[in-house]
């Protein structure tokens, strides 16, 4: 009996007894022809993995940035590095803050850099000069972004922005604004298809450029959104639409993604509640990146250490990991940036810069840990006897060599009490390098009125999940 629902996402419920699925460092990926084995979604495949490009330092790495010029800027702790196509660095220069997340943008002539001080700097791609910006009406920001000519900041601890003069970064004290709709704070901004994104603690306000001689900037009329944001570093944009990590004067905890100006909740209940029992989410960071026809909006919790991640071509969520001596903790990638054809990642406990790819099966040599826990397996309370679990894996993936990965392996477990309580693990090898015809079934599993079959894998090779299939005696009462 081919097993219905296999192929999913995380949806954990306040009580697992509901739902207890998870999906950890596997994604679904549509079959788009409709006639594979699984056709609504098709399979779990592996996350990516990384690979170390560059140590800067000790880190942490606070931002990262892919410049006009095609050059990548990091700043790794309170240093800032340009990072060249071979990826060797060059240190140009020192801020004053040594953690926390950092915003750049670029006009084309040089980079600015803010970290939510009174401070901000600049590098001149000409010039090669880095400084602290000294304009006595500069007054710091907590973000900045670029947009038709202008550099564009977030007064801290306010509800104003303010921006730089045409084509430069002189800045007059008349050159403020303020996000009025509702007397709430701004929290972060963003551009995208060159309209000002403000979001604030409640509400959420667009901007347009106008030419006003006054001010250039207005209010797009009709955009004006109740649900604004919980963490400035949540906001990101992709295919077209703007994400971020919502709350209104209801509450918090939604996922939200606008396309044009009406918020679409994208988080699920079972996400929702999740972040919602979190003690602090006002740290969430966030990224997105396209990688073979999906794209991902990954977004992390650094108190709470987790990652979660929505695909916006399937519109489910799974998780991410790094394994840590077997337990999950939150990935370490926590900041992007698609240079010299490369999706690059920042470490946010140390100085490495990686790469970010589907063609990596470790984390910097550490194993990946990769779990599918499947949807209940019940009968009306009848009890269930199973005589067999067939897992439908891509099997010959073995590497060419000696050591983890030659032989890989699949562990078995279930539950039977809902999800709280585990088996022992029972494992089975998937098949040395082109082994193909290998099967992993496992026989005389028990019986139970209520069942969880969990799969994981941890060998660094290329996972591929199509289904399960499971032969049962008739269920008894």
């Amino acid at each position: 009996m081919r097993f219905q629902g296999f192929v999913g996402p995380s949806y954990t419920l306040k009580s697992p007894n509901v739902d207890a699925q998870r999906c950890i460092n596997l994604y679904p990926e549509l079959n788009e022809s409709g006639r594979g084995k699984e056709a609504e979604v098709g399979a779990l495949v592996s996350t990516p993995g990384l690979n170390t490009l560059v140590t800067l330092g000790d880190g942490p790495i606070r931002g990262v940035f892919a410049a006009t010029n095609t050059q990548l800027f990091v700043v790794s702790a309170d240093k800032l590095y340009r990072i060249a196509s071979d990826w060797t660095a060059t240190e140009l220069g020192t801020i004053t803050s040594v953690a926390g997340r950092v915003s750049m943008a670029d006009n084309g002539l040089q980079l600015v850099i803010v970290d939510g001080s009174a401070s901000g700097w600049s590098y001149t791609f000409d010039g090669s000069t880095f400084q602290q910006i000294d304009d006595e009406d500069f007054v710091g920001a907590s973000q900045v972004v670029y947009q038709d000519g202008y550099f564009i900041f977030s007064k801290p601890e306010s509800g104003q922005f303010y921006i730089s003069d045409l084509n430069g970064l002189g800045i007059d004290a008349l050159d403020f604004a303020s996000s009025e709709g509702n007397p709430d704070k701004i929290v972060g901004i963003i551009s995208d298809h060159r309209e000002l994104w403000v979001f604030n603690e409640r509400t959420t306000e667009v901007f347009f450029n106008t030419g006003a001689a006054a001010f250039p900037f207005e209010r797009v009329q009709g955009a004006f959104i109740e649900v604004g944001c919980t963490a400035p570093f949540s906001i990101a944009k992709m295919d077209h639409a703007v994400f971020w990590l919502g709350q209104d004067s209801k509450g918090q905890g939604i996922v939200y993604m606008a396309k044009g100006y009406q918020p679409q909740r994208i988080s699920t209940h079972a996400v929702e509640q999740i972040i919602q029992r979190y003690a602090f989410s006002g740290d969430a960071t966030a990224y997105t990146y396209q990688e073979g026809g999906h794209n991902f909006y990954v977004l992390n919790f650094p108190l709470a250490g987790t990652t979660w991640v929505f695909d916006s071509i399937t519109n489910l969520w799974h998780e991410r990991a790094f394994t840590n001596k077997g337990r999950f903790e939150r990935h370490r990638g926590d900041c992007h940036a698609f240079a010299y054809n490369t999706h690059v990642v920042g470490d946010y406990a140390t100085g490495k810069l990686y790469a970010l790819s589907s063609n990596t099966f470790s984390d910097d040599g550490q194993e990946i840990r990769r779990r599918r826990v499947m949807p209940h397996v019940s009968s009306g309370g009848k009890r269930i006897t199973y005589s067999e679990f067939k897992l439908d894996i891509e099997t010959g993936v073995g590497i060419d060599g000696l050591g983890q990965g030659e032989d890989p392996k699949v562990m078995l477990q279930f539950s039977d009490d809902g999800g709280h309580t585990w088996s022992n693990e029972k494992w089975l090898s998937i098949g040395k390098i082109g082994n193909r015809h290998k099967r992993a079934i496992w026989h005389r599993l028990g019986s139970s009125r209520d069942r969880v079959f969990s799969v994981t894998i941890s060998d660094p090779v290329r996972v591929t999940l199509l289904g399960a299939d499971i032969e049962i005696e008739q269920a008894a009462s």
